[in-house]
């Protein structure tokens, strides 16, 4: 009795282990179903990656180009990846040349914004790969990240519930574009 007890064992384990697999491979389809509606089949994604030229143009008030943003931008600028944290870059409407977009709803950099209301002497930064930020949550809709190291204050603007990866996946660019600055708060 024991010898089939264990031949069951054996011949039943590898048979449930394919399952969890194959289920977990395939996902639940039955979820699926429920989640259009449970009708019809549930809706499959193409797997087509989003082209910059799929979203729109993003219209976007920038500050006054500055001679300090010319002298220190463009080698930003130059760096930036097409790409950020899976979202594609997009095209951008604005009257500076230094800003750059991504994905949708964007994530939006800026280059030679004027230095954060909110940033005093005695306020704290975050350092993340060597670059220090200004963190603004104050606006329910979106958080402005601002680097205040650099010889410009470089923005990003995250949307409402994005985490700190694209702020992070920027640091190295700005780094290697813009040379470190002792940080001046204001007063």
């Amino acid at each position: 009795m024991r010898r089939v007890a264990v031949l069951v064992a054996a011949i039943t384990l590898p048979v449930v282990i394919a399952l969890v697999v194959l289920v977990n491979v395939r996902g639940d389809d039955a979820g699926d179903d429920a989640t259009a509606g449970g009708a019809g089949p549930a809706e499959v994604d193409s797997g087509e990656p989003v082209r910059p030229e799929d979203l729109p143009v993003l219209p976007l008030d920038t500050p006054p180009v500055t001679p300090e943003a010319d002298a220190a931008c463009p080698a930003l600028m130059a760096n930036l990846p097409l790409e950020l944290a899976g979202d594609p870059s997009r095209r951008v409407d604005s009257d500076s040349p230094y800003v750059y977009a991504w994905g949708e709803p964007p994530v939006v950099l800026t280059c030679g914004v004027d230095r954060p209301a909110g940033w005093q002497v005695g306020t704290s930064a975050i350092q993340i790969n060597g670059v220090q930020w200004y963190v603004d949550t104050s606006d329910p809709e979106s958080t402005v990240w601002t680097a205040v190291d650099r010889p410009v204050y470089v923005e990003v603007r995250l949307p409402k519930g994005v985490d700190s990866a694209p702020v992070t996946a920027l640091t190295v660019p700005l780094a290697e574009a813009l040379p470190y600055q002792e940080p001046q708060p204001g007063p």
